[in-house]
């Protein structure tokens, strides 16, 4: 049995049913502990009632010490905030022995246990994954070495010992600005290697693979990244538009990774978003307002050289 948690609201909920259905297909045996940030998803996700699925409901998990932070930070923030929470209640709520923590957005596309037999080898108690950005889009400085994207600790002490430490530190600070060498609940992470023993940083170059680093690879169809199945991809930063288009984000992404990667998350979103209508006619999974189109010439041109994309339906 594997373990995973994740967190997200209504807005995020197509996207969390995308990482269930993709972990369905890959992962065997699992279950996903999904701590809802609003009613609406604690109530969607209780009446689908999917198999290997476990809700948890915002008033169930969150403590005097969390409440006492949220009103000082914004809904970002506060997600972030709560990430190192998150993982540390569902070790202790459902006495679990290991648990990996994943972004909502992320998608796996091959086996996550490719990933999990490399840290049963390293004898870890933490497993961290790198950024590993493309040199241009290189933000290491600012934001981490390491992504809170795919994250696994073991119920043992020192896996204990980083994660309430963790906790104690988004409890103290975790905001979306730079500050004294922090920022959010990544920047923490960045010496861990020498802050903490057993921790492991994957090595496999299928997990991690995401917007900011796609550029070193060539792409091709299963998906593959230069010869190597991609495990899974971070779909950070993807606009839903209403006139469903999508903007890729703000990195260059080639004709074949839009192909292989982007095109058939796109298809599994829009096939959550029809099955969550059939139970909530209305719902617009996250959609946002579409971008004015008569941009400045200057931001045309901008877009056009950093390569962001309209994906159309």
């Amino acid at each position: 049995m594997s373990n995973f948690c994740t967190l997200f609201d209504a807005h995020y909920l197509t996207r969390g049913l995308c990482l269930y259905h993709s972990l369905q297909r890959h992962a065997g045996d699992f279950t996903l502990y999904v701590y809802c940030f609003d009613e609406t998803a604690y109530d969607m996700l209780t009446k689908l009632a999917l198999s290997g699925l476990t809700p948890v409901a915002l008033s169930e998990f969150e403590t005097a010490e969390l409440l006492a932070v949220k009103t000082e930070r914004s809904r970002g923030e506060y997600c972030w905030t709560c990430t190192s929470h998150v993982i540390r209640d569902a070790i202790t709520r459902f006495t679990l022995l290991e648990v990996t923590y994943l972004d909502a957005d992320l998608y796996f596309f091959a086996a996550p246990e490719l990933l999990m037999q490399e840290f049963a080898a390293s004898d870890g108690s933490i497993l961290l994954t790198e950024h590993n950005y493309t040199p241009r889009y290189d933000q290491s400085s600012a934001s981490g070495r390491y992504c809170v994207q795919f994250m696994t600790f073991t119920a043992d002490a020192r896996g204990m010992a980083a994660l309430d430490w963790w906790c104690e530190r988004t409890l103290e600070w975790c905001y979306n600005r730079h500050e004294e060498g922090k920022f959010g609940d990544q920047k923490y992470l960045d010496d861990w290697l020498t802050r903490f023993a057993g921790v492991h940083v994957l090595q496999h170059p299928g997990g991690g693979i995401a917007p900011w680093n796609i550029q070193q690879f060539s792409t091709a169809a299963d998906p593959l990244v230069n010869g190597t199945p991609v495990v899974f991809f971070h779909f950070h930063n993807l606009a839903w538009y209403e006139d469903d288009s999508f903007m890729l984000g703000r990195y260059r992404i080639s004709t074949a990774a839009v192909n292989h990667i982007y095109r058939p998350y796109i298809d599994e979103l829009k096939k959550q978003l029809h099955t969550v209508q059939q139970l909530y006619p209305g719902f617009t999974g996250g959609k946002v307002p579409c971008p004015d189109k008569k941009r400045p010439f200057w931001r045309s041109l901008e877009h056009k050289i950093k390569g962001k994309f309209h994906v159309i339906r």
